[in-house]
């Protein structure tokens, strides 16, 4: 596996949808939760560490035992009680696979593709199986996920001029201690080992859908 495919999945050019969502961020900015950039930055963590416990865990059940996603899916289905959540993770799982087998055609990507169809096709699970057919390493996927949160974030904070892009940045590098951490505790989880870590921000981006007005899908 060539280093380019790693920096290719990571590139926030890479077409899968992620710009379109805030993970909770604007229906907790809207709510007053996010009033200071310190209060961002723990935004930050705690979105991160979610994703390290609620999302690495399909990822590595999938990633290692494919055969089974669609009880991994179903599982998501179950896990992910937020409608809005739920939706964003059914959309970015689609458009993932759909992107996968555009750009990286072959014949297990279009055979996921189709089983994509029949599924809910929640990310978590369709991002293991999707990078294990075009052969990331599992530990390269597990910091995939932890990064693109935090920069996916960050990157909604300053389109909705919470900060600037100098100060998303500085917040994103302070981040790596962190990320590091987590990619260490959470590289042996499996579907066994899957928790809500962040309940209050589930809680905040379920009301997404009732704000006045709105920037993001979710």
């Amino acid at each position: 596996m060539s280093d380019w495919l790693a920096w290719q999945v990571v590139d926030s050019a890479f077409p899968t949808g992620t710009f379109a969502h805030s993970w909770g961020l604007e229906a907790a900015w809207h709510q007053g939760e996010i009033e200071t950039p310190a209060a961002l930055e723990a935004f930050v963590r705690a979105s991160v560490q979610q994703a390290a416990y609620a999302s690495i865990p399909l990822v590595n059940a999938a990633y290692r035992d494919p055969g089974r996603l669609e009880t991994f899916d179903e599982l998501a289905e179950a896990f992910l009680l937020n409608a809005v959540a739920n939706r964003a993770s059914r959309i970015q799982g689609r458009t993932l696979v759909t992107t996968a087998c555009r750009v990286w055609p072959s014949d297990a990507l279009a055979a996921l593709a189709r089983r994509a169809q029949s599924l809910y096709a929640h990310a978590a699970p369709l991002t293991g199986a999707t990078f294990r057919a075009i052969d990331l390493p599992l530990p390269t996927v597990q910091r995939v996920i932890l990064y693109s949160t935090a920069r996916g974030v960050l990157s909604a904070a300053v389109r909705l001029g919470i900060v600037g892009s100098y100060e998303a940045q500085r917040m994103q590098y302070a981040c790596g201690p962190t990320l590091d951490c987590l990619a260490a505790r959470c590289a042996d989880l499996d579907e066994k080992d899957l928790v809500q870590t962040a309940p209050v921000i589930d809680l905040l981006q379920a009301g997404h859908d009732r704000l006045y007005s709105r920037l993001f899908q979710s």
